[in-house]
């Protein structure tokens, strides 16, 4: 195959769907939109690291807004609230656009709370164990 016939038979830049269809409106958008929608893991990383962040970090505001706001009374009857957070990825799931992210995010807030209360129980267990 000749060169001017390789020319002629490629695919145009303005037909592929990862560049786009090449106008200036899509310009900005398609350069970076194909690797959100196209890449494999996309979803399941940013799922899962925010479902690490919901159940380290959103308690951890939650409690520090609620002593701000209130007294420490209210603040300590309010702070199993924070369960409705559970609601956000379970809302997620129920929805089949979403199912999959979902389903991350509540993988990740799970895993993340078994780490730390499991490193917690060991260090407390051997804390107990080390002192008699």
């Amino acid at each position: 195959m000749s060169e001017s016939e390789r020319a002629t038979t490629a695919p145009d830049a303005a037909d592929d769907p990862i560049v786009g269809s090449g106008s200036a409106d899509d310009a900005g958008r398609t350069e970076l939109d194909w690797w959100h929608r196209d890449h494999p893991t996309f979803t399941a990383l940013s799922g899962f690291f925010g479902g690490v962040v919901a159940a380290a970090v959103v308690p951890a505001l939650y409690i520090g807004l609620l002593h701000v706001a209130v007294d420490d009374d209210t603040a300590e009857e309010a702070f199993p609230f924070i369960l409705l957070v559970f609601a956000v990825p379970i809302c997620l799931i129920v929805f089949s656009r979403t199912r999959r992210f979902g389903s991350y995010l509540l993988f990740g807030m799970v895993i993340t709370l078994l780490v730390v209360f499991g490193v917690g129980s060991l260090v407390f267990w051997l804390m107990l164990r080390t002192s008699t």
